[in-house]
């Protein structure tokens, strides 16, 4: 029996987030038509065939969108994979309806391949007939295809997630930083190892200010970006880009129907920016997951709800479906690779989610993870689907599927999941996956798996699965299972925000949360180092009786502060040394027992050795500072 699914739901959200996002809600159609859903039609789009591929016959070169199929917006770029642009002439684009279009090709900076820009959008529901020379002048050979353009349905009207207030228990304030309102971390067994890495996640959707944060092995807080706006912050994690270790996270609004419309972000250990990705082809950035992969390319996911005639699976002439897309992105140009669309290669009929009996979009696969393989390929999971699918370099063909409907693998005791995320291929044929069991719930606890797979025997073998006991976690939306480098799996409970770090054999080593109404996408821990480009920022006040100075030291970001050299005096050019004190707490404070007109701070290492200084302030009233430091959010 297929289930209505609450997506992206935690159980601390439900209460006031069901009405806007269970499937089949008429609070979801936004359409401007007054007409009733069941009397309007909307464009067949669910294909006759599964068996596309994106490799174009009679040539080396994958292209998208890929022939045949039927999930291009009409803003999609015409992508060649393969050969070098030069050798890609004579292009020609007709549009059934639109005509012929003009446009640019614009090469990869990888050299291996070029994006055809079109002047003008193509029209929905036009059959699009693409027809080039291929290869070396003299030598070149003529290949065309075909394929048809979706009907976008709008998504500008459609609400985001509520984000009311958190209560005041369930953040932290600082003098240094008015109006930030960080969530805390409680640390309820804490870390074995101090050398153990830092903790990044996010926070939201839901109560509270929305951001990256990085938080140390205590539970201090380190690093917080307040996002504003109605922007959220999502997937927050450490990669590798241009040689470097960077920070990644995904910025933008997350609707109600359960994604998110947005952008990557790549973030330099001095939190300065060093690319953003916002999608092409039409289509928005999606929070589920963003990869780096070597030579400056990313992957992406991207959902493209589209107006869809869903009677053959028992929904309405009026519906809407999301077609879930991955984009793989030239990091330098923004150009669109590659692009994989789920409708072209899995059945609708695969979903464990019911077709809604309204224009509200159906989501029936919901990708929400990408793994980039050694050789090409990816490893992608379906939270609709209960499925995790490998697929095809280039072609982008499905080579098996692990769980669902149609398993490649028989699935051994315990393998089942249930509305899963997170799904990674590790060395030896082994898969981890969180399995959230719910929304509806189907297992009573959530979990942290390792799958072994049998290609031999065509078998899927548990060998591990961990939960959380005390108390049993059973999350309803997002989460996460990190493989850490010694073997340990760290496990995000997403709607749940907690966070635990165990054993290969299930000892629990480290564990955490935050304000349990509170949630986020997914947590990771690494090793963070970095030293802000911003200067560390410093607040003098006087004390009640205005005979004294109280000092209050932050460095939002900053690693390797072991402690605080105060300055102060009477001008602002003569300033001394009055105090040194050590850096435990994220916002550090010294009392000096004599009223100074100017005061720096500067951050030490362990050593001594400065490494950042302040601007020098004037000090405050007493009550002034009180002002500062409850500065509305």
């Amino acid at each position: 029996m297929r289930r209505t699914a609450l997506i992206l739901v935690s159980a601390a959200l439900l209460a006031w987030a069901v009405a806007a996002i269970v499937v089949g809600s008429p609070s979801l159609d936004l359409s401007s038509s007054t007409t009733p859903a069941s009397s309007r039609v909307s464009p067949a789009c669910l294909p006759a065939t599964l068996a596309h591929t994106a490799a174009l016959p009679g040539t080396d070169l994958d292209v998208s969108p890929a022939p045949e199929t039927a999930t291009a917006n009409p803003h999609t770029q015409i992508s060649f994979l393969g050969t070098n642009a030069a050798n890609i002439r004579e292009l020609s684009v007709l549009g059934s309806r639109s005509g012929h279009h003009s446009g640019h090709l614009h090469g990869y900076h990888q050299g291996d391949g070029a994006s055809f820009l079109p002047d003008a959008p193509f029209l929905a529901g036009e059959r699009v007939t693409v027809s080039a020379l291929i290869g070396r002048s003299g030598r070149g050979r003529r290949a065309s295809f075909g394929f048809r353009v979706d009907t976008p349905y709008p998504t500008g009207s459609v609400l985001q997630f509520p984000n009311p207030r958190a209560a005041p228990a369930d953040y932290q304030s600082f003098y240094t930083l008015p109006g930030v309102q960080a969530p805390t971390m409680t640390v309820t067994l804490p870390d074995r190892d101090p050398r153990a890495g830092d903790i990044l996640t996010t926070n939201g959707p839901g109560p509270g200010q929305y951001g990256p944060l990085i938080y140390a092995p205590d539970g201090r807080l380190i690093w917080f970006q307040r996002l504003s706006g109605g922007e959220a912050a999502e997937n927050l994690s450490e990669q590798t880009y241009g040689g470097r270790r960077v920070l990644t996270w995904w910025k933008g609004r997350v609707l109600s129907l359960g994604f998110g419309q947005g952008e990557d972000v790549v973030m330099s250990s001095r939190y300065q920016t060093l690319a953003r990705i916002p999608g092409g082809n039409g289509l928005r950035a999606d929070l589920h997951d963003f990869q780096i992969v070597p030579h400056e390319i990313a992957y992406i996911t991207a959902f493209n709800p589209i107006r869809c005639d869903l009677t053959p699976v028992g929904g309405v002439r009026g519906g809407a479906i999301v077609d879930t897309a991955i984009q793989q992105i030239d990091m330098r140009t923004g150009l669109v690779r590659w692009e994989w669309h789920s409708l072209d290669h899995v059945g609708a009929g695969e979903s464990e989610v019911e077709a809604p009996q309204s224009s509200a979009p159906w989501d029936y696969f919901h990708t929400n993870s990408i793994d980039p393989l050694p050789g090409g390929g990816l490893l992608i999971s379906a939270r609709s689907t209960w499925a995790a699918y490998r697929l095809q370099a280039g072609s982008g063909r499905i080579l098996w599927r692990l769980g669902g409907r149609k398993s490649s693998f028989k699935m051994g005791p315990g393998t089942r999941t249930a509305w899963q995320h997170d799904a990674r291929l590790l060395s030896g044929g082994e898969v981890t996956l969180f399995d959230d069991g719910a929304n509806p719930p189907v297992h009573k606890q959530s979990r942290g798996l390792r799958i072994a797979l049998d290609f031999a025997t065509h078998e899927a073998r548990l060998l591990a699965s961990y939960t959380h006991s005390d108390p049993p976690l059973l999350s309803a939306s997002q989460g996460n299972m990190q493989t850490l480098p010694g073997g340990n799996g760290l496990i995000g409970y997403g709607g749940l925000p907690a966070i635990t770090e165990l054993a290969p054999g299930g000892t629990v080593l480290f564990d955490a949360h935050m304000p349990y109404d509170m949630s986020f996408y997914r947590a990771f821990r690494h090793p963070w180092s970095a030293l802000p480009a911003t200067a560390p920022a410093v607040m003098a006040s006087e004390n009640d009786t205005a005979e004294e100075t109280i000092v209050h030291a932050s460095w939002n970001g900053a690693t390797g502060v072991a402690s605080w050299r105060v300055l102060a005096g009477q001008s602002e050019g003569r300033l001394s040394t009055r105090a040194r004190i050590p850096a435990r707490e994220f916002e550090s404070e010294a009392i000096l027992p004599v009223k100074y007109a100017y005061v720096q701070v500067q951050a030490l290492d362990d050593g001594g050795r400065v490494l950042g200084r302040s601007k020098t302030v004037k000090t405050v009233g007493f009550y002034a500072s009180l002002s500062n430091a409850s500065a509305a959010r």
